[in-house]
């Protein structure tokens, strides 16, 4: 299903999981949460929504852990593929672009604890960034997700060909704004998660691909996104 035909339309990501899934009094697990924006966005909307939110990045984690206006929220210390709850706990899980982080080997352990700690029917909400578009030419040149990307959606295939999910994949823009390079540099090159060491040159290249779609507003891109939702069976 594709809900954005045009490349020139983008999606609040937002406006399309609060579409497809119904959260209000829903227990909710978000894993690989990185600085709690999706989460906050899920917490303060709807009712009556119970969110557990886990990452593997420690230093970001702790920063996490001094959020104190998102009581319905709690942070958890913990990867994907050993989540640390019991089977049949959550309604609703969200991966938001961090599949591809789990490390290719860890990948399909990561599906089948999804599915453990699903309650049956529960869904599971997998977005993945396709490899395509203008800000992939940006990111490609210091950090090039090609394999880990497509290990992804290797590993979503693999886990519904086992009978692990029935599944629909859904398939949309969305937009990624930045005020100017240098909060590029601060939210995409300088992220904890990832040691990225630009050389001198390489830093340049970036910058001036960057400053292709640099505007007056800011630099806006279209990322292509797939979503894969997922359901455990009954």
């Amino acid at each position: 299903m594709t809900l954005s035909g045009k490349t020139e339309d983008a999606r609040n990501e937002k406006d399309v999981f609060e579409h497809l899934l119904s959260l209000n009094g829903k227990e909710i697990l978000e894993l690989g949460c990185g600085k709690a924006q999706m989460t906050r966005l899920i917490a303060t909307a709807g009712q009556d929504r119970k969110i557990t939110a886990t990452e593997v990045d420690k230093i970001q984690h702790n920063k996490n852990m001094l959020i104190d206006d998102l009581p319905n929220v709690t942070f958890v210390y913990a990867g994907s593929e050993a989540i640390p709850f019991d089977d049949d706990t959550f309604d609703i899980i969200f991966m938001f672009k961090s599949l591809h982080h789990v490390p290719i080997e860890l990948m399909g352990k990561a599906l089948n604890e999804t599915k453990r700690v699903l309650k049956p029917g529960g869904m599971a909400y997998i977005s993945e960034p396709v490899f395509a578009g203008d800000f992939n030419e940006v990111l490609r040149l210091f950090h090039d997700e090609q394999k880990v990307r497509e290990a992804a959606h290797r590993a979503i295939k693999k886990a519904i060909a086992d009978g692990l999910f029935s599944a629909d994949e859904i398939s949309f823009n969305t937009q990624i704004t930045f005020k100017n390079f240098e909060e590029f540099e601060c939210n995409v090159i300088n992220v904890t998660h990832s040691d990225h060491k630009l050389s001198p040159e390489i830093y340049q290249q970036v910058k001036k691909q960057f400053s292709y779609s640099l505007q007056e507003d800011g630099a806006k891109f279209l990322l292509p996104l797939r979503v894969d939702l997922l359901q455990k069976k009954l």
